[in-house]
């Protein structure tokens, strides 16, 4: 059985006179950039792509030809394409990866090795930016065997130049030492780890359209392992093996073309060889198709949007051929089957269809497969049968499949099953069934979020969530979310939440409110699913609602009873208020690894049970809840050897605010530190870990002055901390008392540990910056990320007063870069502007920050308009 064989693109003719090096240097820089540039005028089609791969290839080969033909190597000697040139493709700057196979001996022979360093210098002097390799046909034996990487290169070699004789020796030797089976088990390893590394998802922002899962290395493999196994080098052979359908054959040359198409236009655009799809070249791809943006849709996004629906169709054409060649291998095809019921059979851990064509005869078994998914135990994943007869079956998933009420139940029904949402609703939508049973889903598969705070696409951060919720039901689980798993154990419909979870941002990208239009896509559902009025409300409520407990818990005083209260009637009851927390959490885990963080978390939780104690019908009762923090502070001072009365000195100097803005252990630490330097005439710092978890709480007290602020936040910039929150109050002496969150990216790595030792050099360090009496420095234009660049924020700037009109709330969103928080304190000290509140929230590459300040000036509009102006200016980019 040869696993090698013969290309479809034949050897050049040989050259029959020598030609000078900056001649042929001239021939192949016009060759090429004539390729080139017709291919970038003509229409870009899904073929294209193809001839222009192989007319370079041809073009490369020419030139290859005229340079062996001039070289001074043995007359035995052969040139041989290997790799992606071995396939006799080539895209714009792709790699030309080829073999001189030398007889026996030669490669110890001075004039042979001349030749070689001849022939390669050659090749770099015009131009070929070559990977070369020199080898005899047992040298290549050897690392065939040892190497599946080398096996796989040789695997596809293509004679170019010298004597056929050595090149069919090579062959049918390179032929001998493959072993399908080791082969297939290697690739598929291989394949696993290079998903992993590509993090496992065709649906990456910036995806490699040639080494992520669904890009063209799934499609070279599927080849690879055929070949190996003498199966068919194309397609249309892998069809009359019967392992593949011509309807697939047609889907798999379409999607293939729209990868090389979009592979192809990316190394044109970026000048180089480049296969990532990164921000900073997406929008001039797409314009290089004609795409243009609209007001709903950028340009990048309807590339981004073609790419990702060729890799899913990749993904799942991979899935299925993989399957049918292993079964195919490995002999499995006859394997004994364990029936399920009269539709669906155990094919060793596999679901199977008893029949071809079950889906076409009978739609509501499409639907049934999830749920007999869910409830078989043993059951890993769908055979490749099934998942190719799903695959031919979409068409028949229509209007009527969708308003049928048998439909309708079965999907009400895996929903609401104990266990398995995650992954058959995953599976549901790898399969493209999701989005055409919930046609209102199939609008966000592979819809980009270029709002710098979601990692994922749509669909994929909507089963994130999803895949959230459930774990919170889930004990071994537990440990992740303990306080939402208590919350969940006595939740009684879980169901509920992951309607919720499945349709809470399924309207975006349509323009307009994504929560309102989702809240009517969500209230539609639960009517035509027969869920009760009561049950659909809260849905719908959590649907339109599922921005407004984080909002308020990142951007208000929680310290405020009447922000609590507002709060409190808006959520309305406590069973709203716990769904509404946990869809919540769930929702900002699923949106990127950075943006959840210990301090989000107690803010949630924090605003959670104020708001529950509320419901309760609990009358605020401010000055029974300081006196319960004061008797916990002296209860900790106690505990620490405090003598009794510590406290008072500086609990004189305190308003109430103070009080209902500190928990009893950050009272307490505080007059622990400060009993001795309540009239100190230079900055004191403290820090401690926080008591969360992350990072450090950093006390600053001071004599008071306009700068003071930011002085501060000077120093944490220059330091690399980010400010996560701020308490700002100052005493009747005239004393700053200050309270910091602080994080270091860099200590983060390494844990708490980092952060106790930090400790001593912020405490010395702060103190000495904010004893200093020279101007401001100015602030730094800190350089903003790869991703900013590509998509900017535009900086926004909000003032407006607070309910009771004594203070003013000022809000500000922009991209995220080093000294942003400096440059905003800066404006502020300027203008004498106090500041009661800070709150920075940093959303992926975007930051929200809220400031609670207060200031005579602020009344007077033109002051307002001026500090506004300047605000815009602080935090626009560089």
């Amino acid at each position: 059985m040869s696993a090698v064989l013969e290309s479809v693109i034949q050897p050049p003719i040989p050259p029959q006179a020598a030609v000078p090096v900056a001649e042929l240097r001239r021939r192949f820089k016009d060759g090429k950039a004539a390729l080139l540039n017709h291919f970038r005028e003509a229409r870009p089609t899904v073929t294209s792509a193809a001839r222009l791969a192989r007319a370079l290839a041809r073009h490369v080969d020419a030139t290859l030809a005229q340079l062996w033909f001039q070289s001074c190597l043995p007359q035995g000697a052969v040139l041989v394409a290997v790799g992606g040139y071995g396939r006799g493709e080539l895209c714009p700057y792709s790699d030309i990866d080829v073999l001189v196979l030398l007889p026996a001996g030669a490669e110890a022979d001075p004039v042979c090795q001349a030749g070689v360093s001849d022939l390669i210098t050659g090749c770099w002097d015009i131009g070929l930016e070559i990977g070369s390799s020199v080898r005899t046909v047992d040298e290549c034996v050897a690392e065939a065997r040892n190497d599946v990487t080398v096996q796989t290169a040789l695997l596809e070699s293509r004679f170019l130049c010298g004597p056929r004789r050595l090149f069919t020796r090579f062959r049918r030797a390179t032929d001998e030492t493959m072993d399908p089976v080791a082969f297939l088990r290697a690739k598929a390893l291989e394949m696993r780890q290079r998903h992993v590394k590509y993090e496992d998802t065709p649906y990456s922002l910036e995806p490699n359209c040639k080494e992520s899962p669904g890009g063209l290395r799934d499609l070279q493999v599927v080849m690879w392992v055929a070949r190996a196994a003498g199966l068919g080098k194309t397609w249309g052979e892998l069809a009359a093996k019967g392992l593949m359908t011509q309807f697939e054959v047609k889907q798999l040359q379409r999607q293939e073309g729209t990868l090389k198409l979009i592979r192809a236009r990316l190394h044109l655009v970026a000048g180089r060889r480049e296969d990532r799809l990164v921000f900073d070249l997406q929008t001039a791809v797409a314009e290089s198709f004609g795409y243009h943006g609209t007001g709903n849709e950028r340009a990048s996004e309807v590339l981004m949007r073609r790419y990702y629906w060729a890799a899913k169709a990749v993904t799942q054409l991979n899935q299925i051929l993989m399957l049918n060649i292993e079964e195919r291998i490995m002999g499995s095809e006859t394997a004994p089957m364990r029936p399920i019921n009269a539709r669906f059979l155990d094919r060793a851990g596999s679901l199977e269809v008893a029949r071809d064509d079950l889906y076409l005869d009978n739609p509501h078994a499409i639907l049934e497969t999830f749920l007999i998914y869910q409830q078989t135990p043993g059951i890993k994943g769908l055979s490749a049968r099934t998942l190719r007869a799903l695959y031919n079956a979409r068409k028949v998933m229509n209007g009527g499949f969708r308003r049928d009420p048998v439909n309708r139940a079965l999907f009400m029904e895996i929903l609401q099953q104990p266990e398995g949402q995650t992954h058959a609703f995953r599976l549901m939508n790898q399969t493209s069934v999701l989005g055409r049973y919930l046609w209102v889903f199939r609008a966000i598969v592979g819809r980009m979020q270029h709002d710098l705070f979601h990692v994922y696409t749509v669909d994929q951060h909507i089963l994130m969530v999803l895949r959230n919720v459930r774990r919170f039901f889930i004990p071994e689980h537990a440990h992740e979310y303990p306080f939402c798993a208590q919350l969940a154990a006595n939740w009684d419909k879980p169901w509920l939440l992951y309607i919720a979870a499945l349709f809470h941002d399924v309207a975006k990208g349509r323009g307009g409110d994504h929560s309102e239009l989702g809240g009517t896509e969500v209230r539609r559902f639960c009517r035509d699913h027969g869920i009760d009025k009561a049950d659909a409300a809260l849905v719908e409520f959590l649907v339109r609602e599922h921005l407004t407990m984080s909002r308020v818990a990142q951007k208000e005083d929680l310290s405020d009873p009447d922000v609590i209260a507002a709060f409190a009637r808006h959520v309305g009851d406590a069973r709203h208020l716990i769904a509404l927390y946990l869809l919540t959490v769930a929702d900002i885990r699923g949106t990127s690894p950075k943006v959840w963080n210990a301090w989000k978390a107690k803010l949630l939780e924090d605003l959670f049970r104020l708001t529950l104690r509320a419901l309760g019908g609990a009358t605020p009762n401010a000055d029974a809840e300081i006196e319960a923090r004061k008797q916990e502070a002296r209860h900790l001072l106690a505990l620490h050897s405090a003598l009794p009365g510590t406290e008072e000195p500086l609990w004189g100097t305190l308003e109430v605010s103070y009080f209902a803005r500190h928990d009893g252990s950050e009272v307490a630490w505080h007059a622990r530190s400060l009993w001795r330097h309540l009239a100190a005439d230079k900055p004191i710092v403290r820090a401690r870990p926080s008591p969360i978890g992350e990072g450090l709480q950093v006390l600053v007290y001071a004599q008071d002055r306009p700068d003071l602020f930011a002085r501060i936040c000077g120093y944490f910039d220059s330091t690399g901390f980010s400010i996560q929150d701020a308490k700002v109050h100052t005493t009747r002496t005239g004393y700053a008392l200050d309270t910091f969150q602080v994080v270091n990216p860099l200590a983060d790595d390494q844990g708490a540990t980092a952060y106790r030792d930090m400790i001593s050099l912020v405490e010395t360090q702060a103190a000495l910056a904010l004893a200093s009496s020279g101007p401001l420095p100015e602030p730094s234009r800190g350089r903003v990320s790869r991703r900013v660049r590509s998509f900017p924020v535009k900086p926004r700037v909000q003032l407006r007063p607070d309910e009771r009109g004594q203070r003013w709330l000022l809000s500000v969103s922009a991209s995220d870069r080093s000294g942003l928080l400096y440059a905003i304190a800066r404006v502020l000290g300027a203008h004498q502007i106090s500041l009661q509140l800070a709150k920075v929230s940093t959303l992926g590459e975007r930051v929200e920050d809220t400031f609670l300040i207060s200031g005579m000036t602020l009344a007077q509009p033109k002051v307002q308009l001026q500090m506004e102006s300047e605000l815009l200016d602080a935090i626009a980019p560089a």
